[in-house]
């Protein structure tokens, strides 16, 4: 019995003991969970690390003259630690001296709440201890600088909890000018343009760093961690900025004229294949027009200016010349149950040579030569279109470019009027950029170039990589051809249909286009035509060639080639034109000549002065007792002053080339009523000089 209550005083024993510990337990664990649970959750926190990639700056792109096309400017997430040491040491006295002035000069920055608002914002985070407060995202570095120095944050990060987070936001200076060519660089999206070709140079590589997670999940950078990021390189571009501003206004002024609904212009250097200048603009829903498409790239029917492929065929296998005869039928063919119709109608005109015939654009007379030299053997006018580059991509410096399609028998939908068609443009798919390296061809003598919009590669304005000029086709016609078919291009401006944009300073050569373009389902009911216009100036030493393509809006009043894409083609060439002539002017001379004929006659002294004053070159010559002379530029460049009579004589002087002030004072000491109509120098007068004159006698002088 003793034995048994031994046994059942151990059991209670050890049961009581147990149920002690188990107590202990659960009250250990209570107290972890409920009494020192923040204090363990946030080192749990501190525990875990991440490292995060930190982007590199984004490489700059510039125009050739070294404008900014595209570039990365810094901005700035704030956030806020408020359980930092700083803050939180001696009751927070350093963030309640601070807060109310500090919450009046946000106010005042970014004027987007009240000091009030932001007052109580401060203060709510500081009661709640938040540890990645955010306060202010996407401020400027004009701001961030400004931000460093107000109250509390001038202390700097560890006493007044600041945190700033630096990020790059792509941004294009010039806006609407070339920004689908420049492209897009976009965080969720696929980049487009220059941006997406030389991404991996403009981006550099990206660097690295630690971050710790605090309470609430967030995550704050670990000090001295970083590992930083390779800036990308720069990318130094072919486009020129004032080029690239006049096509793009030429261009935009058309369309909206038009209400056209899209169009391109591209503008390339004719010996390098450097392309100056890409305009694309289409039409939005709310009626502006903006750089949504790259249409330079896009293959279409290119009407008419295919023509300058059709004849370099004939012209290379000697089947034909200008000169020969072609009967254009009054600009009507019937091709089996197909009709050729001219875009212009030609009633009256039969027979014409080749020249003419490409001249007016008669879609008979070029359908005629494809079919007569080459029904037999299409594939042969094919080969040419082909040696031509027609049916391959250009492989310029940008992604996306439309594939080009030229049709051979092979092919399932090659039909017995395929090859006529093909002869003035349709049954094939070429982009304007392809177009315009044709005509430059033609333009350069021959060479054909391809276009490339990159010069250089640069780091830290040192270039790492250079793109030179590369030559596609050494000659793509013989001289004789080539010759030929500049003799036509000219002839399509002084007696064509771009005779309207002839301009007597200097001479281009091109061609007009028309094209009838299918619309979906619609099919060609909707009469929606493509304008274009191809070509080179100046034509006797082309330095640059043109191609502007116009998609006209359905049924539009005006849609011919020479009249929509002629005038957008003949303002960048006037305009250019202006630009190279003010170029190539010298300085020097231009002051010595136009000193001596701004002030063609005035007083002896006066000349003397300006002689003197801008060190020009002229004849040392004494002349006692000469008030007046006129001036002139002899053989030697140098200036020669020539006596004239004074006003004493009973002439009528010549004032001619004065100013204003001098011609008065020399016709009125001679006893003349003076007229004045203008402003600037003395264009005309009224009375001859030579002539004799009376006393009180008027005379009118013009002034320009």
């Amino acid at each position: 019995m003793e034995i048994k209550k031994d046994i059942l005083w151990r059991v209670y024993v050890c049961f009581i003991g147990m149920l002690l510990f188990g107590v202990a337990i659960l009250a250990k664990a209570f107290y972890i969970q409920h009494v020192e649970g923040p204090k363990w959750r946030s080192m749990s926190d501190s525990m875990h690390t991440v490292n995060v990639k930190i982007e590199a700056e984004r490489g700059t792109i510039y125009s050739e003259e070294g404008s900014i096309l595209s570039t990365s400017i810094p901005y700035f997430d704030i956030r806020m630690d408020f359980a930092a040491d700083g803050l939180q040491d001696k009751d927070g006295k350093l963030f309640k001296e601070n807060k109310d002035s500090l919450a009046d000069c946000l106010a005042r920055l970014f004027q987007d709440k009240s000091k009030g608002e932001y007052l109580r914002e401060l203060e709510n985070g500081y009661k709640a201890k938040s540890r990645y407060y955010l306060l202010k995202e996407n401020i400027d570095f004009r701001q961030y600088q400004q931000l460093r120095n107000f109250p509390l944050f001038r202390y700097g990060k560890n006493k007044s909890g600041m945190i700033a987070e630096p990020k790059n936001k792509r941004i294009n200076p010039f806006k609407l000018l070339a920004n689908r060519t420049i492209g897009l660089a976009r965080e969720n999206a696929q980049n487009v343009g220059l941006e997406r070709t030389y991404d991996t140079v403009l981006r550099g590589d990206a660097g690295r760093r630690l971050m710790r997670q605090i309470s609430g999940g967030a995550y704050v950078p670990v000090d001295g961690s970083d590992i930083d990021p390779e800036n990308g390189k720069d990318i130094i571009t072919t486009l020129d900025v004032n080029i690239q501003d006049i096509a793009e206004n030429a261009l935009m002024k058309m369309l909206l004229e038009n209400d056209a609904q899209y169009g391109t212009c591209i503008v390339m250097e004719v010996k390098t294949g450097k392309v100056k200048a890409m305009a694309n603009l289409g039409k939005q829903p709310d009626g502006t027009y903006f750089e949504d498409m790259n249409y330079a790239l896009q293959c279409t029917e290119p009407g008419s200016t295919f023509k300058l492929a059709t004849v370099i065929a004939a012209f290379e296998d000697k089947y034909a010349s200008m000169d020969d005869m072609v009967d254009i039928n009054n600009g009507r063919w019937q091709f089996g149950r197909r009709t050729i119709f001219d875009s212009e109608p030609h009633p009256g005109i039969t027979n014409v040579t080749i020249k003419h015939a490409f001249e007016i654009s008669s879609n008979v007379g070029m359908a005629k030569v494809a079919y007569t030299y080459y029904g037999r053997h299409p594939n042969d006018f094919v080969k040419h279109i082909k040696a031509l580059k027609l049916d391959q991509i250009t492989h310029i410096d940008l992604a996306g470019e439309g594939t080009p399609v030229v049709k051979s028998t092979s092919s399932r939908s090659w039909s017995n009027s395929t090859l006529p068609w093909m002869g003035f443009g349709y049954e094939v798919l070429i982009s304007p950029l392809q177009t315009c390296m044709l005509y430059n061809a033609v333009a350069n003598g021959g060479k054909m170039m391809k276009p490339y919009l990159v010069n250089a590669i640069q780091e830290y304005g040192q270039p790492v990589k250079t793109f030179a000029p590369t030559v596609v086709v050494d000659s793509i016609c013989s001289t004789n051809t080539l010759k030929q078919v500049k003799k036509m291009l000219e002839g399509v401006v002084m007696n064509g249909t771009a005779k309207a944009l002839w301009t007597p300073y200097y001479n281009f050569a091109g061609k007009t286009g028309t094209a009838l373009m299918a619309n979906g389902s619609h099919g060609y009911a909707d009469k929606i035509y493509q304008s274009s216009f191809a070509g080179y100036f100046p034509a006797n030493n082309p330095q640059y060639t043109c191609v502007v393509v116009i998609r006209n809006k359905p049924h539009a009043t005006k849609f011919y080639g020479g009249s929509v894409a002629g005038p957008v083609f003949r303002e960048v060439a006037d305009r250019l034109f202006a630009m190279n002539v003010e170029r190539q002017r010298t300085p020097r001379q231009r002051i010595a000549l136009d000193s001596g004929l701004a002030m063609k006659t005035t007083r002896a002294a006066a000349w003397k002065t300006i002689i003197e004053t801008l060190e020009l070159p002229a004849h040392d010559e004494d002349m006692p007792g000469v008030k007046w002379v006129s001036a002139r530029i002899d053989s030697s460049h140098k200036v020669q002053l020539d006596p004239m009579d004074n006003p004493t004589t009973s002439e009528v002087p010549d004032v001619t080339g004065m100013g204003l002030r001098d011609a008065l004072n020399l016709l009125e000491n001679a006893g003349l009523k003076v007229q004045v109509r203008g402003a600037g120098k003395v264009k005309t007068q009224s009375l001859p000089a030579g002539t004799p004159r009376g006393s009180g006698q008027t005379i009118v002088i013009e002034l320009s």
